[in-house]
């Protein structure tokens, strides 16, 4: 399998973190967004979406958006298990993710890292602020019920929201506030064959 991707990008980070846990043998072919790598003819077959992560199979189909990509990659697995209620839970905190936690969190740590706050964004960074505390105060409220999002065991949610969740701070986010989230992301950095960003 090969894996289009920034390693210093949340999205990817979710693929190359689960294929560590789980050990599965895989190619990275690094992808610069900046140098718009993702708008060439080549890529643009495999994705017309022009997004990464991308995954290519061995068969020669693919798998974009990376939500949908970790759920493949974990089907049969413990992290996500055989449970059908579990796994709505699982997709209900991915769909979270995607809609009430990456817009804000992700985009303002874009905006900070990667562009290195130009002034004509600095109002729009500090506009994803609010959203952003939002979201961490749902899942700090969750995480005090239990050890991980979807009952007491790890699973793709966790994983999906990890990505962003620990380099929040990168987005000027303080995660201080947080001690159920950082007692979170902790246990997640105990897992066996755990890897760091980047």
């Amino acid at each position: 399998m090969k894996v289009y991707g920034d390693s210093k990008s949340g999205n990817c980070y979710k693929i190359k973190l689960l294929m560590s846990l789980l050990e599965i043998e895989h190619q990275w072919i690094d992808v610069d967004i900046l140098a718009k790598e993702t708008t060439t003819a080549e890529f643009l077959a495999m994705n017309p979406n022009g997004k990464i992560p991308l995954l290519a199979l061995d068969d020669g189909r693919f798998i974009a958006e990376s939500n949908a990509i970790i759920n493949y990659l974990a089907a049969g697995t413990d992290l996500i298990g055989e449970d059908t209620f579990r796994y709505a839970k699982i997709q209900q905190w991915q769909f979270f993710e995607q809609y009430s936690h990456e817009p804000y969190i992700a985009v303002a740590r874009f905006i900070a890292k990667y562009l290195g706050l130009p002034a004509d964004r600095k109002a729009e960074y500090q506009a994803k602020q609010q959203g952003g505390h939002k979201a961490l105060a749902v899942m700090e409220q969750q995480l005090r019920q239990s050890d991980y999002l979807v009952d007491d065991k790890l699973s793709t949610a966790d994983i999906a929201l990890y990505a962003y969740t620990h380099v929040a701070h990168e987005g000027g986010f303080d995660l201080k506030q947080y001690p159920a989230i950082q007692a979170w992301l902790s246990r997640i950095e105990q897992q066996p064959n755990y890897t760091a960003m980047g």
